[in-house]
């Protein structure tokens, strides 16, 4: 994959007109920024940069919004992420209404977390993308998966796959308190409040402060 390039190189931060933001049926009406962590002109920003990425995607209009692929690509561009499989589950994570399309207010949500969310925010974000099949737990298969899917270089399927089920009872002995073999949220809270490492330990799923400190300098470099 290619190098991830720091914001698109700042093409896309470029404001636009006022005009575009009709091009979403469902605008953000002056209560949802108080859900926010950004600026009201922040926000704005934010809106105007999603309607480029739009334009810059070729999604149809009728959308009004980003596919999965075209936010995969600005994920790995933007934020350096390459696990397709959380790439993926980060998508879903964003797209709250479940249309398979982010729209704009699902866009500057998402990244109100992603670039500016509390601790217990993104631990609330990691866990739902963690939990694969929606039903608010982290079982052993989806544990098994997403280990394997991050361990995948190993040299023999077979050594893997016995390796990946210790990892599997390794880490249901540390983070599954009520010994119910999942994961529910309230034993990751536990036990990523214990030791803050285990935040993403299935996976990266959160840009690295590195990363998140470049673009928040971006978003507040376009005023």
């Amino acid at each position: 994959m290619s190098k991830p390039n720091p914001f698109l190189s700042l093409e896309f931060s470029i404001l636009l007109p006022p005009t575009h933001f009709f091009l979403d049926p469902t605008p953000l009406s002056h209560t949802d920024f108080s859900f926010f962590t950004f600026k009201k002109s922040e926000v704005e920003c934010l809106i105007r940069l999603f309607h480029s990425l739009v334009e810059r995607a070729n999604v149809r209009l009728n959308n009004f919004g980003l596919d999965r692929n075209a936010f995969r690509a600005i994920l790995h561009s933007v934020f350096g992420m390459t696990d397709d499989m959380l790439m993926n589950r980060v998508f879903f994570a964003f797209d709250k209404d479940n249309d398979n399309c982010i729209n704009a207010k699902e866009w500057v949500k998402g990244l109100s977390v992603f670039l500016r969310g509390t601790f217990e925010e993104k631990l609330k974000f990691c866990f739902e993308v963690y939990y694969l099949n929606g039903d608010g737990y982290i079982s052993q298969e989806e544990i098994f998966d997403m280990l394997k899917n991050s361990l995948h270089q190993q040299s023999s399927e077979e050594e893997t796959d016995e390796g990946i089920r210790e990892l599997v009872d390794i880490t249901l002995k540390k983070m599954d308190y009520d010994n119910d073999g999942k994961i529910s949220f309230a034993d990751f809270e536990k036990a990523v409040k214990e030791d803050k490492l285990l935040l993403e330990v299935f996976g990266p799923c959160l840009p690295e402060a590195k990363v998140e400190c470049q673009q928040l300098k971006l978003v507040k470099g376009t005023f």
